[in-house]
């Protein structure tokens, strides 16, 4: 098939350079995020420029010209790989067999942005991938197809999309493709009042509450790790968490309860939090480098 790709970053490179190397499928044009002043440029466009490829960067995708544009392809399918902009039905369905997207999380749940992020942070054990066809809807359009993973008990958001999602993804993409180019890909409709929305992960969702359970602690920091990052405050001044653990021990919750070089240990409310990695005003940096700079103390405590 004569193929669109879209998308942006490394992901979108990795689907753009599976379809080349494959052989298959013929790729008739990229469309890449617009260049940011003072940034490098994004790794898909690059990529695509390396290998000969034209490369476009509409600001928008709401305008008649744009479609035009990409009518002129003369395209089969467009492969849309981490996008981020609003793209309507008229320019989703101007190739012959319209477009296919991917979504990291199990449709209809976890439909929005940070659809990583939120199945940790609920605690849920298994998430997964989306290829769907995208419609005017936010992640609502029929699903073509989907894959499964287990959410372990020490996974992060890090690990979950970096060991599992990304390179489960690509290769989903390439199965996908080739369902539509054999004719047999399905249109499973959504549910319209099936699964959940949630909106971006951010700062102010990911502050730590010591006076919580260990289990929904550890979740909402693995879940934020590395973006947008957990954090508390010492004497006011916020700090960063990352790697951790669930630790056996107990006390006032945020009271550190000891420092040794595997961390400090923070109680809860029903046990203890061992920190690992930590971003302070003077960087990122271990658990136990952070406490010898401020002179910490068992005793001192975190969220103050």
């Amino acid at each position: 098939m004569r193929l669109i790709v879209h998308g942006q970053q490394a992901y979108g490179k990795s689907v753009l350079e599976a379809i080349l190397d494959k052989g298959v499928d013929e790729v008739v044009a990229v469309y890449s995020a617009p260049d940011k002043e003072g940034r490098p440029l994004d790794p898909l466009k690059e990529f695509a420029l390396q290998r000969d490829l034209p490369v476009y960067q509409p600001e928008s995708y709401k305008n008649p010209e744009v479609w035009e544009q990409l009518a002129s392809h003369d395209a089969d399918l467009c492969v849309m790989a981490y996008v981020l902009l609003f793209v309507p039905e008229e320019a989703l369905n101007v190739p012959k067999h319209g477009s296919i997207q991917y979504h990291p999380s199990l449709l209809p749940w976890h439909k929005g942005p940070s659809s990583i992020n939120w199945p940790i942070i609920m605690g849920k054990q298994k998430t997964g991938l989306s290829i769907f066809w995208p419609d005017n809807g936010l992640d609502t359009g029929p699903i073509l197809l989907q894959k499964e993973v287990d959410i372990g008990p020490d996974d992060t958001l890090g690990s979950i999309y970096f060991d599992k999602l990304y390179p489960l993804g690509v290769d989903a993409m390439l199965e996908s493709i080739e369902l539509v180019r054999d004719g047999t890909a399905p249109r499973d409709v959504q549910d319209p009042d099936a699964g959940s929305y949630e909106g971006w992960c951010r700062k102010e969702d990911v502050q730590i509450d010591w006076s919580k359970a260990t289990d929904e602690i550890y979740n909402l920091i693995r879940g934020a790790n590395p973006q947008p990052g957990a954090w508390t405050t010492l004497n006011g001044s916020e700090v960063k968490v990352f790697d951790s653990r669930k630790a056996d021990a107990s006390g006032e919750p945020g009271c550190i309860v000891s420092i040794d070089d595997s961390g400090l240990v923070v109680a809860t409310a029903d046990g203890a939090i061992r920190i690992i990695k930590v971003r302070a005003d003077a960087g990122k940096m271990t658990a136990t480098e952070y406490a010898a700079e401020m002179g910490l103390a068992t005793g001192a405590r975190l969220g103050s």
